[in-house]
């Protein structure tokens, strides 16, 4: 197959909040080979991707990853990690580039796999799926009462695991504790439960350790992002200062070598990997594999569709040690409704992929028209970039 085409798609909700939800908006890829279409999604500024698809030329290192992608061939999964390496090349120079290319990377498996008829996660090499155990992933309540009412409703949802995060944590040495306490009460003794911090304390370790004892007493099973991602020495200190809560990170790596620095330098014993941020499927493949060799815990990270949870699912799915999977229990409509097909629990309350070629989901139409956003770039009176046609 030759690529034909590469279509962005900007979605947004009516009125875009000022919170950690990363679902009221959307950059959806679209990918054309022939009668083939393959799909995928950017966790990403959507207009700044967009921007970053058509720049113009600055210079070698500096280019679009159209001129990586275009006219060239997919029939094999060795044509994809061949141009996931060429366009991390031709836009070494851009900021961007890895956030843009996940998008593109999750479509041209999807593409592959609806063309060959094989599921995604058995072209990158498994011979089976396993099902993951899904932890209900939320936001703090503004207020503890809230938060103890969602810990509850997830409880009685029959959750086996309930992550909490943002929201006004980190703030305030008190308050955190009466949200801990709460999240605690509500999803009861025997839940898991997980506490992300969002990376409130940016790189303050001092800050950061003063919430171990409230960790230690609610029983947290890890603390995932307490610093930003490239503050990898502040993960290596509170590591060290810290042996009883996991640190969790990796989700903002949007190259591999970020998320290796967190696990052989950082000191996390979790690592989070975003397929709509890393680079897509194919670097997010490579740290599954980076993580089982150092016997780091993998688990995907993923706030945003049912086509994001998919993809970010497929780099582990064959990894049976691995067991665990973000499900975000709280995404706005146009995240809810994106694709026909949901990853819905089974009776066990596990998630499966889909057992249908490529990612095994599909659009919804309406949805796309319902909250697509027209956009136009034009440089020199000449318009380089325009919504396409859905």
């Amino acid at each position: 197959m030759k690529i034909e085409t590469i279509d962005f798609f900007y979605l947004s909700i009516p009125q875009v909040r000022n919170i950690g939800d990363g679902s009221q908006d959307c950059l959806l890829v679209r990918i054309r080979a022939g009668q083939q279409v393959g799909w995928g999604e950017c966790e990403a500024s959507p207009l700044v991707s967009i921007a970053n698809l058509v720049c113009p030329m600055s210079h070698s290192a500096c280019r679009s990853p159209l001129d990586a992608v275009l006219g060239h061939r997919i029939d094999s999964p060795a044509d994809i990690h061949a141009i996931n390496h060429r366009v991390r090349e031709i836009g070494l120079d851009i900021a961007q580039t890895g956030h843009t290319l996940s998008g593109i990377d999750i479509a041209l498996w999807d593409l592959l796999g609806r063309h060959q008829g094989r599921p995604a996660h058995e072209l990158i090499g498994y011979s089976k799926a396993y099902p993951k155990r899904p932890y209900a992933s939320q936001l703090f309540g503004d207020k503890p009462q809230e938060t103890l009412e969602k810990g509850k409703a997830m409880r009685q949802a029959g959750f086996t695991a309930v992550k909490f995060g943002w929201g006004p944590f980190g703030r305030d040495l008190k308050a955190d504790r009466d949200h801990l306490a709460a999240a605690r009460e509500g999803v009861g003794p025997d839940v898991e439960l997980l506490i992300d911090a969002g990376t409130v304390w940016v790189d303050d370790v001092s800050e950061a350790a003063r919430r171990i004892e409230q960790l230690e007493a609610i029983r947290a099973g890890w603390l995932e992002e307490p610093f930003v991602g490239t503050a990898v020495h502040a993960y290596g200190e509170l590591a060290a200062r810290n042996s009883s809560i996991p640190l969790a990170g990796g989700e903002g790596a949007s190259h591999p070598d970020l998320a290796r620095q967190l696990i052989d330098f950082g000191g996390i014993k979790v690592v989070q990997i975003d397929t709509g941020r890393i680079g897509g499927i194919t670097p997010a493949k490579t740290i599954a594999d980076y993580a089982r060799a150092k016997s780091i815990r993998y688990v995907n990270h993923t706030f945003t569709t049912h086509l994001a949870l998919a993809a970010s699912i497929v780099p582990y799915a064959g990894m049976s040690e691995f067991d665990l999977c973000e499900y975000p229990v709280e995404a706005s409509e146009l995240a809810t409704h994106l694709t026909i097909e949901r990853l819905s629990r089974d009776n066990n309350g596990r998630v499966h992929l889909p057992d249908a070629p490529g990612l095994g989901l599909t659009p919804n139409l309406a949805t796309l028209k319902k909250f697509l956003k027209n956009v136009e770039i034009r440089v020199d009176g000449k318009t380089i970039y325009s919504t396409p046609p859905i």
